[in-house]
């Protein structure tokens, strides 16, 4: 069965160059053009990835974002946003909110698919096994392996450890962490998630003081890569 994309845009011109190029690569596609309904829209079409206008008249596409977010269904969708903010301010709240690549217009159609493609590249499904280094996590097992061997991690850490390991590279906010592990409502705080991220340090870092796959991203949150490349693989 072909990706579909959704396209959450109220400029129709802007949307059928969207229809033809991703259609052009393979993916079904779905649009609508009211922010105000773009929740439901997207609980209706269960797509394997959002196109999300940040600019729509009525509701902005933050908030629709953050309401995409909540939801159980679309909740882990990949949401790329589509706008012509270009302040670093704005790209940062819409990564902090929960949305997973920021693309400023005027763009290039073909960049615009491409990183879709790698948001679907490194959700592919949640398939049994990824790997980062020899950092392994077993979504059927349910288990973590270092190098082969089985590291016991809690429930929460390992939520945290495959979320991050299956998007490589993208840097999580503390808040998208909790929201994704825990869930909007929840009541714990921003600490917890760094003693977490201190206790899988312990069980899977050759040096927990100099991490090399669990990264600090200064100001922000956190990161899963390595220092020589930033790589997913499944087995």
């Amino acid at each position: 069965m072909p990706p579909k994309i959704a396209i959450v845009e109220d400029d129709r011109d802007l949307a059928d160059l969207l229809r033809y190029a991703f259609e052009q690569e393979g993916f079904d596609f779905a649009a609508t053009q009211d922010g105000r309904t773009a929740t439901e829209f997207c609980q209706r079409e269960q797509p394997d990835a959002i196109v999300l206008d940040v600019m729509l008249p009525g509701v902005d596409g933050f908030s629709i974002c953050r309401e995409i977010r909540k939801d159980s269904c679309p909740r882990d969708t990949p949401v790329v946003f589509l706008t012509a903010r270009s302040q670093e301010a704005d790209r940062v709240r819409g990564l902090e909110i929960g949305g997973d690549d920021y693309v400023v217009k005027p763009f290039s159609l073909r960049e615009l698919v491409a990183r879709v493609k790698l948001r679907l590249r490194g959700r592919a499904g949640l398939e049994p096994v990824c790997r980062l280094g020899g950092r392994e996590v077993d979504q059927e097992r349910r288990a973590v392996r270092l190098d082969g061997k089985p590291v016991a991690v809690t429930a929460t850490e390992f939520q945290i450890l495959e979320r991050m390991i299956r998007q490589f590279g993208r840097v999580f906010s503390r808040a998208s962490l909790l929201n994704a592990v825990w869930g909007v409502a929840c009541n714990v705080t921003d600490r917890t998630v760094d003693v977490h991220i201190r206790r899988l340090r312990r069980k899977l870092e050759p040096d927990p003081s100099k991490p090399q796959y669990i990264r600090s991203v200064r100001g922000f949150g956190y990161t899963a890569r390595t220092s020589e490349c930033d790589r997913f693989t499944k087995p």
